[in-house]
């Protein structure tokens, strides 16, 4: 830890929390230039969950380690950079599957989803553990100029006309220009200007209890079946969600691959508290284990396993902020909002946010102006990113307690998953062509970003049908055939899904891109698609072959 002076001395930035997002914006500035202060109550390696990585994160840290020079992002962008740079503690990610369930009744292998990465053209996501991956980016920021001050507590900030002063609980007091909270629920700036929303806007309801374990069954061993329902990868190399009505189980496994060194696995449960609301006098462990009771074939995963920590139990997780940026200040992540760790948001969010403010921030310092106005697309973009989520989390809850309605919500947020994918990686591969930032700027000033796919507006009618249905379904208004019905002729008729893929194969349970229908896709693309697609798919297609020939895949 390096030392810091309390006299007068005056940071650029002064950044609250030092985990994955207040240690990644800090290693940026510093790297670019600023005077970076990065405070933290704890020391590293610390406890951390959000451990899911999907490819949209992954370029846009590939983007941000070329865009700010700090290549060590590159490192947490693929399964085997974290192996090799950060340490051997990481789980593979080759997909994102989902077992639905039914309580007190075996699990129905007709009700199994699930969407495999092509491996053919992409590298394996991580399942980071995060206490590893956090420190890792920590000692970045060190390397490029940080000065940093842990068993630090934040108790107060004070703005005034040249700057912030932040507080210690002992007393010691700290000057900067620009404040970032990067801290987490519990935080003090949120605190003192009010900025919680009460009630929280959004729609979305869940409550959490997590840990790590050993000894987690493979859930390929307690899902040996016939051939035809066995999944084109395994389980356990994944993501696993076991869903049922109104919550989920997830199995994250750090322990799915040869060249991994931890033996644990992260497991946790969120579930509506309105109807699931938790047992008075009952431990977490207790109140966990009654849920995997539920379920025969959920108890079969869990059977045997150990848990290693401390429990983790929530009330409702939910959490919102009335604005994110202010003079002198922005909340960031999840000291802004919270919403649910389905479809692993969190993290790529967290990037996604840091990419858009770090510019901003070093323009400002640069024109030493911190003024609000500068900073409202990062609000923006925040805002939307956690609204959109909350409208995908809770339409996906609704949809949980009927099979065909759920694949259609799959089969909505995947593909437009993957084409705000492609569309990232244009907008990255223009941008090293000719070095024009502005091909990033352009994945900003969109009309809906809160999607993935945030740039096209038959995409975003598609979504808001998706959400609209599922609403109708929960109020008893439509049934689960016939809102399923509906958007699957929604996916049908829109000429921007594409076809072979598997988007618009109702009784296809396992999406998976192999070579051949990747190349009836590709067809289709040149021959049949609108225009905008075509650009994306084959662009994609062209630069990812080229990169695996070379051996340099993107991502």
């Amino acid at each position: 830890m390096q030392t810091v002076k309390t006299e007068k001395e005056l940071f650029d930035v002064a950044i609250i929390g030092s985990g994955f997002a207040g240690s990644m914006l800090g290693a940026i500035l510093a790297r670019q230039g600023a005077k970076v202060l990065l405070l933290d109550s704890k020391s590293h390696p610390k406890f951390a969950i959000g451990e899911s990585t999907i490819p949209n994160m992954l370029v846009t840290l590939r983007t941000m380690a070329l865009r700010y020079d700090v290549p060590e992002l590159l490192s947490l962008a693929t399964f085997t950079g974290c192996q090799r740079n950060v340490s051997a503690t990481h789980g593979q990610k080759v997909h994102f599957g989902f077992l639905q369930h039914q309580e007190g009744m075996p699990q129905d292998p007709q009700q199994l989803t699930m969407f495999n990465f092509p491996r053919l053209l992409l590298h394996p996501a991580a399942h980071m553990y995060r206490q590893d991956t956090d420190a890792y980016l920590y000692y970045v920021a060190v390397k490029y100029g940080c000065t940093t001050r842990t068993g630090f507590t934040t108790a107060d900030v004070d703005f005034d006309g040249s700057g912030v002063t932040v507080s210690s609980d002992r007393g010691e007091q700290f000057r900067a220009r620009y404040l970032v909270d990067a801290s987490g629920y519990r935080s003090v700036l949120a605190e003192k200007l009010g900025l919680r929303e009460e009630p929280c806007r959004y729609r979305h309801h869940s409550r959490a209890l997590w840990n790590h374990f050993l000894d987690v069954p493979s859930t390929d061993d307690v899902f040996r079946r016939s051939p035809a329902d066995t999944p084109p990868a395994p389980w356990y190399e994944g993501t696993v969600h076991h869903v049922f009505e109104k919550g989920w189980f997830w199995v994250i496994a750090f322990d799915n691959h040869k060249s991994s060194r931890n033996p644990l696995c992260s497991v946790g449960l969120t579930l509506d508290p309105r109807r699931y609301p938790k047992t008075p006098g009952a431990t977490p462990e207790e109140d966990f284990r009654h849920h995997v009771e539920r379920f025969p074939d959920v108890a079969r995963q869990f059977e045997g396993a150990r848990p290693v920590r401390e429990w983790v139990s929530t009330d409702r997780v939910q959490y919102s902020s009335s604005q994110t940026v202010g003079d002198r200040w922005v909340l960031m992540a999840h000291a802004a909002a919270f919403i649910d760790p389905l479809f692993s948001r969190g993290l790529h969010n967290t990037c996604e946010v840091v990419n858009v403010l770090a510019w901003r921030v070093l323009r400002a310092i640069r024109d030493d102006d911190f003024s609000a106005e500068r900073f409202a697309g990062v609000d923006r973009r925040q805002q939307a990113l956690f609204d959109g989520n909350d409208k995908l989390v809770n339409a996906a809850y609704n949809s949980f307690s009927d099979y065909a309605l759920w694949t259609a919500v799959f089969r909505i947020w995947a593909w437009g998953s993957n084409a705000g994918t492609f569309r990232a990686l244009e907008a990255f591969r223009r941008w090293r062509k000719d070095g024009n930032e502005a091909h990033l700027l352009e994945l900003e000033e969109v009309e809906n970003p809160g999607l993935h796919w945030s740039d096209h507006e038959g995409y975003a009618e598609l979504f808001d049908e998706m959400v609209a249905q599922c609403d109708a379904y929960e109020a008893g208004q439509v049934s689960g055939a016939d809102a399923a019905d509906l958007l699957y002729q929604r996916l049908i008729e829109a000429p921007f899904v594409p076809r072979h893929w598997g988007w618009t194969e109702r009784d296809l349970r396992f999406i998976n891109p192999t070579l051949p229908r990747i190349s009836k896709t590709m067809w289709w693309a040149a021959t049949k698609s609108p225009p905008d697609v075509r650009r994306l798919m084959l662009g994609f297609l062209r630069e990812s072959t080229k990169e695996t020939l070379m051996g340099r895949r993107i991502i």
